[in-house]
């Protein structure tokens, strides 16, 4: 198995990968959309090919943070947080999973983010999975998703430290890039 960094030239091989894995079109076109969205950049997009050819595709893109703290005085200061991101989607083609290629993939992904000063990871996803991989609850350290997550899916919304990076205790809220931005990503 390889795993790089994509090139615009690899742009139908991504969308192939997402259709394979969720059978549908939807997260192609999220994927495609969040790939050209300004508000997601940096990205780090990688592809993981397996004798040649496409087996899975993961995305991370720019997240923010945000802290209001009351001074005491009634009013509220905002801080800005570490750097962040979101991760993505994943997918992985039917053919090629539980193979160990979703998880080398969120390797190497939080690897580049790390070296590259991000000091969280965030994800919407299968708590059993992304646990595996370091991601912790992510309300419970006191970070609100970009909308509000119900509670019986509040173990899904999940966050991974990296480095020696530490928010500090708060409340903080991420925000995400524009595409990501609608209500319908973030309520089942």
């Amino acid at each position: 198995m390889l795993i790089r960094e994509t090139a615009e030239s690899d742009l139908p091989a991504i969308l192939h990968v997402h259709r394979l894995a969720f059978g549908q079109d939807e997260e192609a076109a999220l994927t495609e959309a969040i790939l050209r969205d300004p508000s997601a950049q940096p990205v780090v997009s990688l592809l993981a090919l397996v004798d040649g050819e496409p087996a899975g595709h993961i995305l991370f893109s720019r997240a923010g943070l945000s802290s209001s703290r009351s001074s005491g005085l009634g009013s509220s200061n905002v801080e800005a947080g570490p750097s962040a991101a979101l991760l993505a989607p994943l997918a992985v083609v039917p053919a090629a999973q539980s193979q160990g290629i979703g998880g080398a993939l969120i390797r190497r992904g939080l690897e580049d983010l790390s070296r590259a000063g991000t000091a969280l990871v965030f994800v919407l996803g299968y708590p059993a999975y992304y646990q595996r991989h370091g991601f912790q609850a992510a309300g419970r350290l006191g970070f609100a998703a970009p909308y509000p997550i119900a509670e019986r899916n509040a173990e899904a919304w999940m966050v991974q430290m990296l480095g020696d990076h530490s928010p500090g205790k708060g409340d903080w809220q991420v925000t995400c890039a524009d595409t990501l931005n609608k209500p319908e990503y973030w309520v089942e």
